[in-house]
């Protein structure tokens, strides 16, 4: 039997502040190469059709020691915020490790959306824990999260919000009726001026913020371009960095932002890395990148698989 999880039983299931260890000792295990995590396939789809292409990405993974293995299978589509809808949808199945028996089928949207998010409670936790002021330059489902992650590990007094469209305010909104103390901001620098931590989340093509305004001793973390043509950072963010920390250097390597800045993989410092040894010194500015590691998939997944299945929550279907 396969247990069918809708995205509504996982995310009344899934809780995000738990999940920030979950993706801590992901990554620990990924670095430590305890994981199997094949290079994952970027391709266009709509090729033909009346509409704007989006990408196609499978990514599977392994943790060793684990019951199942994942499998994500994921749609970017930029067009659909003209059709009311998110542009990620995301499908996880998870596979018996014994057996080759698929044992759930989920949706991944949540699961997406919640570890990423804590990839920046993470940072934030390890790097910038006092973080006060927070500024996210974005305004989709992925600013939410974020906001919404890093306020179980800091104690944030002002979460600013921008993004050229409106929905900064609907995103500032959203984020106060769950308690925190968001709003929306008119100009990317006002997000970013005297904030202890600045998230991009964007799918911009070119630098999101001016580096002059980012603080001395800021933590960025980056999470949203993830091919050669996305950039959300100025390359002087990154010259002024201190520390450039990456989920998975050798693809963060190929995206747009290191790409400009002329940043290789052999200068990334796996978070990984970083996360298992701490650093005692956190002066000077701090950047995070993240493309996305199918090993958190796995790790999240199968967590809330596991407190699905014990909260009797789903639907058992034979295929």
């Amino acid at each position: 039997m396969v247990l069918l999880l809708t995205e509504a039983e996982v995310e009344a299931t899934l809780d995000v502040g738990s999940l920030v260890d979950v993706v801590d000792d992901a990554l620990v295990k990924q670095e430590h190469g305890g994981v199997e995590r094949p290079e994952r396939p970027h391709f266009e789809v709509g090729a033909g059709l009346d509409s704007e292409p989006g990408t196609g990405i499978a990514m599977p993974a392994y943790i060793h020691g684990d019951e199942q293995y994942a499998t994500k299978l994921v749609g970017v589509h930029e067009a659909n915020a003209d059709r009311g809808m998110p542009t990620i949808h995301a499908q996880i199945v998870l596979t018996s490790a014994r057996t080759g028996v698929p044992v759930a089928f989920m949706g991944g949207t949540t699961i997406t959306n919640a570890r990423t998010g804590c990839i920046g409670a993470l940072s934030v936790r390890e790097l910038a824990p006092e973080t006060a002021t927070l500024g996210v330059i974005g305004a989709g489902a992925q600013a939410r999260w974020q906001s919404r992650a890093i306020a179980t590990v800091a104690p944030l007094g002002s979460v600013r919000i921008y993004s050229p469209s409106d929905s900064r305010k609907a995103c500032a909104a959203d984020l106060r009726e769950e308690g925190l103390p968001a709003e929306a901001v008119d100009t990317p620098a006002a997000a970013v001026e005297g904030a202890d931590t600045v998230v991009t989340a964007t799918t911009a093509t070119e630098p999101v913020f001016p580096a002059s305004s980012l603080g001395q001793d800021a933590l960025v973390v980056a999470v949203g371009a993830f091919t050669p043509e996305m950039q959300e950072l100025d390359p002087a963010v990154l010259d002024r960095a201190t520390e450039i920390a990456a989920d998975v250097p050798e693809e963060v390597a190929e995206t747009g932002d290191m790409l400009a800045a002329g940043v290789t993989a052999s200068e990334l410092v796996p978070l990984g890395e970083l996360v298992a040894e701490g650093r005692e010194d956190h002066s000077g500015v701090t950047v995070v990148a993240s493309v996305g590691s199918a090993t958190l998939d796995a790790a999240a997944s199968t967590t809330v698989y596991e407190d699905a299945r014990d909260a009797g929550r789903g639907t058992e279907l034979s295929l």
